[in-house]
């Protein structure tokens, strides 16, 4: 029995759970993966895996989130699909996380547990997820989140933590000048990027647990991060990932 994460209600079986491998739509997971969550959550006790309760402020209804997601589906998709080109190594999760307020308005969308790595492909996601509406949510504010996993078919290696910090170094500092005069700055941002020889940076993409991801500091980002020196990884694409703050 596994212990399912608190706070998750009405998990719809594979609603909209989308898995891209190397341009084309792999089969559709089976797994419990569109869920409804209440901004305020309580402990709940271990349940069966395809079973998802909580309690909390409000929640949208697992059939309205399925009304406003599944028509988004292939879009999403394509997304990555029409992007990704010759880089078989871009792959990884995302999730799009939604604030919904009483009367229904979207008041914010994260792109949330982000490794995917290319803006672009992000930058689209998010366009969708802006576009979409619930409708108001039962009992009050609510979130709604939408994971999601594309599935490179090239390899990459891995950087670990300490890794990536060492081969970016004060480099990070340069992204400062991304925030400038802009008042909706990200407050914690997560950075992956994949290298390629010589180390150059091939493709970079951002995520925030608790940040929306504005277009125009985005932008910035990315044309920052793509200047970056890095150490060659001497003939494999590499991943890797860091935090950044903005001063």
């Amino acid at each position: 029995m596994r212990r399912r994460r608190p706070g998750v209600v009405g998990g719809l079986a594979g609603v909209v759970a989308l898995v891209a491998c190397g341009g084309a739509p792999a089969p559709v997971d089976t797994g419990p993966k569109v869920s409804a969550r209440p901004l305020t959550r309580v402990p709940v006790e271990e349940h069966d895996e395809d079973v998802q309760v909580s309690g909390g402020l409000g929640h949208v209804e697992p059939s309205v989130v399925e009304a406003a997601l599944a028509p988004q589906r292939d879009r999403l998709i394509a997304c990555y699909t029409q992007r990704v080109g010759r880089r078989r190594w871009l792959g990884g999760h995302l999730e799009l996380r939604w604030t919904v307020s009483a009367d229904g308005t979207v008041v914010q969308v994260l792109l949330a547990h982000n490794d995917l790595g290319a803006w672009p492909v992000e930058q689209c996601m998010l366009t969708l997820a802006r576009d979409t509406q619930f409708g108001p949510p039962v009992g009050g504010l609510a979130e709604v989140s939408l994971p999601l996993a594309f599935s490179a078919k090239g390899t990459t290696s891995l950087w670990d933590d300490a890794q990536s910090a060492k081969a970016v170094g004060t480099q990070l500092a340069k992204l400062d000048v991304c925030a400038r005069g802009k008042p909706a700055m990200p407050e914690a941002v997560e950075i992956t990027l994949y290298v390629g020889p010589r180390g150059k940076p091939l493709s970079a993409g951002f995520g925030s647990e608790v940040s929306a991801i504005e277009d125009d500091w985005a932008a910035c980002a990315e044309k920052v991060v793509l200047a970056w020196h890095l150490p060659d990884p001497k003939g494999q694409v590499t991943k890797l990932a860091v935090r950044y703050r903005p001063r």
